[in-house]
C-alpha cells in the first residue's frame, strides 16, 4: 500500500518538498515505492506516490520477477489482499500470504474527497470511512484529503500518517493537498466540511459572505474537474446556505446532488423522543428536521413514529411536544459546549456517516431521513431554488426522492414559514456569490447561528 502526498512546497526552507512515511520493518519486503510528478492544474509543485504508479511501474518491468520469486504478485506493504482495482474482472493471486486460492474481486475503489481534514470532526470521521463503517466491508476507498493553507499541510500529513499506521485493509490511497482543483479530481463523494469558524463580534452576514466565498471556489472545482455524478454534502456551516452558493456553481453537476447536513438535528430529535416515551431510540422513526440548521428548524414530532405508532399516541404531553422538545433539540449543541466546553465534533462526524448511510444503503419499508436539499419541484409548497431540509427516501444507489406521505398541520407550517424566509433572507445575502446580481447590505439580523459555529 501506498500513500499519495499532493501538496505544496513545504512551508519552511528546511523542510523537503516531500516527506515520505518510514514504513515498519515488518514492511521490508515489499517492492520499493516509485514515484511519480502528475501534471498540476496550479503553479504548486507536487510530488505523488501511488499504488496506481507502483502496480504500472511493476508490470512494465516484466517478466523479471518481484524479489526474485518468478510469478509472485506484488503486495505493498502489509497489505497484500488483492483486489481489482479498475474492476476489470481479473483476479490476482498472491504466494506472500501463503494463498493459493482465487482471491475475491472487490469493488472498484471509491474516490472521497473531504475539506477541512486536518479539524475535529475529520479527526472522528476519517477512520470511520476507512474501516468500512460507510460504505461497507468490501468497498475499497481513496481518501483526497483537502487543507486551507500552506499552514495545513503538515498536519494533513500527520493525518496521512495516522490513516497509515491503522493499517486498514480497505484503504487504498491517502491524498493531500491545498488545490482543490488538484484534491478533487475525478471524486465520487466530496464531504465538504472545511469553513471558516464564528470569531467573536463577528455578525452573521459577515460569517456569509467570508465562507461563501469558500464553497463558491469548491463548487466550480468540482464542476470543472469531480466526477459529472458526484455526491456533495455541506456540513460548514451555514451550511444550507453553502450548499446552495456551491450547486450554483456546479452547474453540470445535478442540483439533486448537493445535500446540506441536518442528520445530527434529526439524531438529537430521535434521542429526545426515546428519552421521553423510554424506549430505546432504535423505535423511533419517520423523524423529519424540516428547514434551516439553526435554531429556526422544525423538528417534527406530527409525523415521527415510536415502536410503529404516531409519537403524539405514545407521547400525551402536548406542552411538552410544543414547547420542549423543539427548544431542547435546537439549543442542543450550546449545551453540550457549556458542560463539555467543546463542540459536538464526534457526534457530527456519527451523523456525516448516517447521512451517507442513508444514501447507500435502502431506506426501510415506510421510513425516511432528513437531509438539506434542493427545492425546485418539492411537493409541499416549499419556496423554490434554496436547500431545505425535507424527508427523503432512498433506494441505495445514492440518489433519493422526496417523500409525499407526510401531514403537515399548521402548527409545523407556521414554523416552516418561518425557517423557509429565513434561508431566502440568507440567498439575498449571497446573490453575489450565485450569480444573482451586486453584493448588497445583508439584511439578516437575528442571530439563529447553532453555537456550535461559534
Amino acid at each position: 500500500m501506498a500513500f499519495m502526498a499532493a501538496a505544496a512546497t513545504a512551508p519552511s526552507s528546511s523542510s523537503s518538498p516531500l516527506q515520505l512515511y518510514k514504513h515498519a520493518a515488518a514492511r521490508r519486503s515489499a517492492p520499493a515505492l516509485l514515484l511519480r510528478r502528475p501534471r498540476s492544474r496550479s503553479h504548486r509543485n507536487q510530488l505523488a506516490c501511488s499504488l496506481d504508479a507502483t502496480k504500472q511501474a511493476v508490470q512494465e518491468e516484466r517478466p523479471a520477477a518481484v524479489n526474485g520469486v518468478a510469478g509472485r504478485t506484488d503486495c505493498y506493504g502489509v497489505f497484500c489482499t488483492t483486489y481489482d482495482l479498475r474492476a476489470v474482472g481479473a483476479r490476482w493471486r498472491t504466494d506472500w500470504c501463503k494463498r493459493d486460492e482465487e482471491t475475491k474481486t472487490w469493488k472498484k475503489v471509491v474516490s472521497v474527497a473531504v475539506s477541512g481534514a486536518a479539524g475535529m470532526i475529520s479527526n472522528h470521521l476519517l477512520f470511520k470511512l476507512a474501516s468500512g463503517q460507510v460504505f461497507g466491508p468490501d468497498q475499497p476507498i481513496a481518501l483526497k484529503l483537502l487543507g486551507s493553507s500552506q499552514r495545513s499541510f503538515q498536519k494533513l500529513e500527520g493525518v496521512a500518517m495516522e490513516l497509515e499506521d491503522s493499517l486498514y485493509p480497505l484503504l487504498r490511497e491517502v491524498s493531500i493537498g491545498i488545490d482543490p482543483y488538484e484534491v478533487f479530481q475525478d471524486v465520487e463523494w466530496a464531504l465538504l466540511i472545511g469553513a471558516k469558524p464564528r470569531g467573536p463580534g463577528m455578525e452573521r452576514a459577515d460569517l456569509l459572505n467570508i465562507n461563501g466565498h469558500i464553497f463558491e471556489q469548491q463548487g466550480k472545482a468540482l464542476n470543472a474537474v469531480a466526477s459529472r455524478n458526484v455526491k456533495v454534502l455541506v456540513v460548514g456551516n451555514p451550511c444550507n446556505t453553502n450548499a446552495l452558493i456551491c450547486l450554483k456553481n456546479a452547474p453540470d453537476i445535478p442540483s439533486k446532488n448537493f445535500h446540506a447536513l441536518t442528520r445530527l438535528d434529526e439524531n438529537r430529535a430521535k434521542c429526545q423522543l426515546a428519552l421521553k416515551a423510554s424506549v430505546f431510540y432504535d423505535k423511533i422513526s419517520n423523524m423529519t428536521i424540516w428547514g434551516n440548521h439553526s435554531t429556526t428548524q422544525v423538528p417534527d414530532f406530527v409525523n415521527a413514529r415510536i415502536d410503529g405508532k404516531p409519537a403524539r399516541q405514545v407521547i400525551r404531553d402536548t406542552k411538552w411536544l410544543h414547547e420542549e422538545f423543539t427548544k431542547t433539540v435546537q439549543k442542543r449543541g450550546g449545551e453540550l459546549i457549556q458542560k463539555r466546553g467543546r463542540s459536538s465534533a464526534p457526534s457530527t462526524a456519527v451523523s456525516i456517516v448516517d447521512a451517507i448511510r442513508s444514501l447507500v444503503t435502502p431506506t426501510p419499508e415506510g421510513d425516511w431521513f432528513s437531509s438539506g436539499v434542493y427545492t425546485n419541484g418539492n411537493p409541499y409548497g416549499i419556496a423554490e431554488d434554496i436547500v431545505f431540509s425535507m424527508p427523503c427516501r432512498s433506494k441505495g444507489d445514492g440518489d433519493y426522492e422526496l417523500v409525499t406521505d407526510v401531514t403537515i398541520d399548521d402548527f409545523l407550517w407556521e414554523r416552516i414559514k418561518k425557517s423557509e424566509a429565513e434561508l431566502l433572507a440568507e440567498k439575498r445575502c449571497v446573490g453575489h456569490l450565485i450569480g444573482e446580481g451586486e453584493e448588497e447590505l445583508c439584511e439578516v439580523t437575528e442571530d439563529t447561528m447553532l453555537p456550535g459555529e461559534q
